[in-house]
C-alpha cells in the first residue's frame, strides 16, 4: 500500500471509527443540559416558577461549568481521555436523574449549579482529544460532525421531551420522569468509554502499524512547524490578544446563543398560542433539523476553503437578520417556524470554524489551555443570556427587548472575530 493510500485508510478509520461514538455522546450531553427547555412547560406551575426564576435556573448551570474547563482540557493532553469524559458522563447522568426529584427553585439552583460543574470538562476534552487523532486539514469537518449533536439532541429531544411530559406514571409529573429517563443514558454511555475510546493512535489496535505511524508523523510534524513559528507558555497562551478576542466573541455570541436555546420551547407555546406540548415538541424539531444541515455544510466549506473568520460572521449575521425579521415582518406561524431554522443555523453553524482557531496558531499546550480558557469565561455567556432574558420578558411582558438584546449580541460577536489580528488567525 502506498503512503497516500495508508494516510486516506487512517483517516477514514478514524471518522469513522471515533466520531459517531463521540456524537453519541455531545447528544447525551445536550439532552441533559437543555432538558430543562421542555421540563419547564410542566415545571413551571408545579414549583411556582416565573420567566426571572426559569432564567437562573437555566442560566445557573454555566456558574459551576465555569470551574472546570481548563482543567479538563489540559488532564485530556497530558493525562487520559477516556478515563476524564467516562467520569464525566456517569457523574452528570447521576445528577440528571436528581433533579427530578427536586421541591424549590433553590433546589432547581443547586441542581443545575452542580450538574453544570459535572459537564465542564467535557466539551473542552473532546476538542482537545480530537486535536490529538485530526490534522488541520481534517479538523473543521471532525469538529462539525462532532458538534452536530447539538441540534440533533435539540431536534430528538423536543418530540421525546413533549411525549414524557404527557405522562403521570407512578403519581410522579411527566416533567420529573423527563430528568429521571435522560440521566441514564449519559450513564451507560459512562461506562462504555472505558472499553470503547483509545487515548491516542499508539492505542488504537483497529489501525494498522503503518496507519498509527502515518497519522503519528502527519501530526507531528504540525506541532514541529507551529513550535518553529511561536513557542508559548500556557499562561502567556492565555494572554495573547487574539484568545482575549476569541473569548470575548463566543461570551457575547453565547449570551444570544443560550437565550434563544433554552427559551426556545416557551417562546414557541407564547407566539403560536400552543397549548400540546407534544405539537410543540414536534414542531420544535424543525428548526434544528436545518440546523443539523447547516453545521455540517459549513464545517465542510471552512475545511475546503480553509477559511475561519468568516465561517464564524456570516451564520450569526443571518440569526441577527432573521430575529430582526420577526420584529418588523407581519406575523404568522409559519413564517415563525421558518425564520428560528435560519436562527437555529446561525447559533451553531459557526462552531467548526471557531473551534478549530486555538490549534492552528498555539501549540498543543497552549492550545489545550487556550481552548478549556476560551469557552469556560465564554460560557458565563450561559448565564447571562438566560437570565438577562427573563428578566426582560417579566418586566415587559414582551420578548422583544429580548430579542433586541440576542441581536446585538450575535452581531457583537461576529465582528470581533473578523478584527481578530490577521497574522495570528486565518
Amino acid at each position: 500500500m502506498s503512503i497516500s493510500q495508508t494516510g486516506e485508510s487512517a483517516r477514514s478509520r478514524i471518522a469513522r471509527r471515533l466520531l459517531p461514538f463521540l456524537f453519541l455522546l455531545y447528544v447525551a450531553n445536550y439532552l441533559d443540559r437543555t432538558n430543562i427547555a421542555y421540563a419547564t412547560l410542566g415545571m413551571k406551575g408545579d414549583l411556582g416558577l416565573n420567566d426571572s426564576v426559569f432564567g437562573t435556573a437555566s442560566g445557573i448551570f454555566f456558574i459551576g461549568y465555569f470551574a472546570l474547563q481548563v482543567p479538563g482540557a489540559l488532564l485530556v493532553e497530558r493525562w487520559s481521555a477516556r478515563w476524564l469524559l467516562s467520569g464525566t458522563l456517569i457523574t452528570w447522568g447521576m445528577l440528571t436523574t436528581l433533579t427530578g426529584f427536586v421541591h424549590s427553585a433553590h433546589q432547581l439552583y443547586g441542581a443545575r449549579f452542580l450538574l453544570g460543574a459535572a459537564e465542564a470538562g467535557f466539551f473542552p476534552g473532546v476538542i482537545v482529544y480530537l486535536s490529538h487523532w485530526f490534522t488541520t486539514q481534517d479538523r473543521g469537518k471532525a469538529v462539525s460532525r462532532f458538534m452536530a449533536a447539538i441540534p440533533i439532541g435539540f431536534m430528538i429531544g423536543g418530540p421525546i421531551a413533549g411525549y414524557i411530559l404527557g405522562v403521570h406514571w407512578l403519581n410522579l409529573a411527566g416533567w420529573r420522569w423527563l430528568f429521571l429517563l435522560e440521566g441514564a443514558p449519559a450513564i451507560i454511555c459512562g461506562i462504555a468509554t472505558i472499553f470503547y475510546l483509545p487515548d491516542w493512535p499508539n492505542d488504537a489496535r483497529w489501525l494498522s502499524a503503518g496507519e498509527r505511524d502515518w497519522i503519528n508523523a502527519r501530526l507531528t510534524d504540525e506541532r514541529t512547524a507551529k513550535a518553529h513559528v511561536e513557542r508559548m507558555t500556557i499562561w502567556q497562551a492565555l494572554r495573547h490578544p487574539a484568545v482575549l478576542i476569541l473569548t470575548a466573541a463566543l461570551f457575547s455570541t453565547y449570551v444570544g446563543g443560550y437565550a434563544f436555546w433554552f427559551w426556545f420551547p416557551t417562546i414557541l407555546q407564547r407566539l403560536t398560542g400552543w397549548t400540546d406540548v407534544r405539537l410543540i415538541g414536534w414542531v420544535g424539531a424543525i428548526p434544528f433539523a436545518a440546523a443539523t444541515i447547516g453545521l455540517l455544510v459549513a464545517g465542510w466549506s471552512s475545511d475546503r476553503l480553509h477559511e475561519r473568520r468568516w465561517h464564524f460572521a456570516v451564520p450569526q449575521f443571518a440569526a441577527a437578520a432573521a430575529l430582526g425579521g420577526w420584529l418588523l415582518l407581519p406575523h404568522s406561524n409559519a413564517l415563525l417556524v421558518v425564520l428560528c431554522s435560519i436562527i437555529a443555523i446561525g447559533t451553531v453553524a459557526y462552531f467548526p470554524a471557531f473551534f478549530t482557531l486555538p490549534s492552528e496558531f498555539l501549540t498543543s499546550g497552549a492550545a489545550a489551555a487556550a481552548v478549556g480558557f476560551i469557552n469556560c469565561t465564554a460560557s458565563i455567556g450561559g448565564f447571562f443570556g438566560p437570565k438577562i432574558f427573563g428578566n426582560l420578558s417579566q418586566q415587559s411582558g414582551s420578548f422583544r427587548s429580548g430579542f433586541a438584546m440576542m441581536i446585538v449580541c450575535w452581531i457583537i460577536g461576529s465582528l470581533l472575530v473578523l478584527v481578530c489580528p490577521r497574522e495570528r488567525i486565518r
